[in-house]
This record gives C-alpha cells, sequence and structure tokens, in this order.
C-alpha cells in the first residue's frame, strides 16, 4: 500500500476533515498547508497530487497517537524517517489502545483469519527469528475492517 492510499482509508474511516488533519501533522510535529493536505489526498492521475514520503506519514500517525491517547512530555514525538507496515501497524495499534483480541475482531470484520501468534510475530523486534513482516495485504485488511468498525 502507498502510504498515500493509507493516509486516505485513515481520513476516511475516522471521517476527519482537512482542519482536523492539519492539526494531526501539527499535533505529530510537522506544519502543513491546507493544500498539500489536498494534494496528498488526490487521485495519483491528478496532476497536483504528490507523494506523501514516510517521515510526513510518521508525523500523521504521531499526531493521531497524541489525538486518541494525550501527549507524553512536552515535546511532540520525532518521526521515523522510514517506515514499513510493521511500525504502521504499531502506530495504529497504540493509538487505539487495542490489545491483540480487539485487532484480530478487527480483522474478523473482513472475515480475514490471523493467530495471535502470527499477530504478536508484527511487534517484534526484527532481528527476533519468530519477527514476521507485515505485507500489504494484512495491513489492508485491518485498515478495511477499520473502516468497517468506526464506519459500519
Amino acid at each position: 500500500m502507498s502510504n498515500n492510499d493509507i493516509l486516505k482509508t485513515l481520513r476516511y474511516s475516522f471521517d476527519f476533515n482537512d482542519f482536523v488533519m492539519i492539526d494531526l501533522f501539527h499535533k505529530g510535529g510537522m506544519e502543513v498547508s491546507r493544500e498539500l493536505v489536498s494534494n496528498w489526498l488526490k487521485n495519483e492521475e491528478d496532476p497536483a497530487y504528490q507523494k506523501i514520503i514516510d517521515k510526513e506519514l510518521a508525523s500523521f500517525l504521531n499526531g493521531l497517537i497524541i489525538l486518541k491517547r494525550g501527549k507524553k512530555g512536552e515535546n511532540p514525538p520525532v518521526a521515523e524517517k522510514s517506515l514499513n507496515n510493521n511500525m504502521i501497524l504499531r502506530k495504529l495499534k497504540i493509538a487505539l489502545s487495542m490489545q491483540d483480541t480487539d485487532m484480530l475482531e478487527v480483522f474478523e470484520l473482513r472475515k480475514f483469519r490471523i493467530s495471535k501468534h502470527e499477530l504478536s510475530a508484527f511487534f517484534r523486534k526484527p532481528d527476533q527469528h519468530q519477527y514476521r513482516e507485515c505485507k500489504d495485504q494484512i495491513l489492508r485488511n485491518f485498515l478495511m475492517g477499520l473502516q468497517l468498525k468506526l464506519r459500519g
């Protein structure tokens, strides 16, 4: 999944308007304009379309964590320079205060079967032998299940 697709899906799932999106980026330590947010949300065929890079998406996800869980410390968290699906899944889990069972219920809404052990492998350190890379299909099913849960 592209970062733009993830941003669009989260915007729709949580029903955020442009001003909330701008505020989430601000909470995550990044200043953005309404035009830039709008360009990130456009279709790829649109000439004004812009790709959102990992650091920008990380700022948005950090802002989502602050919105849902509250601020931790004085300074906003530092956005990672690169993201992978495992990190995105972890940030969503933190933001929504989800336990493994909550996440499994979200997958079940999409009729996507995954065991608790498979799920926990996504949250391990990459150098552990039980670590498993979160593929696009798994992240997509989680985001679509989240959309079903939040929007019905």
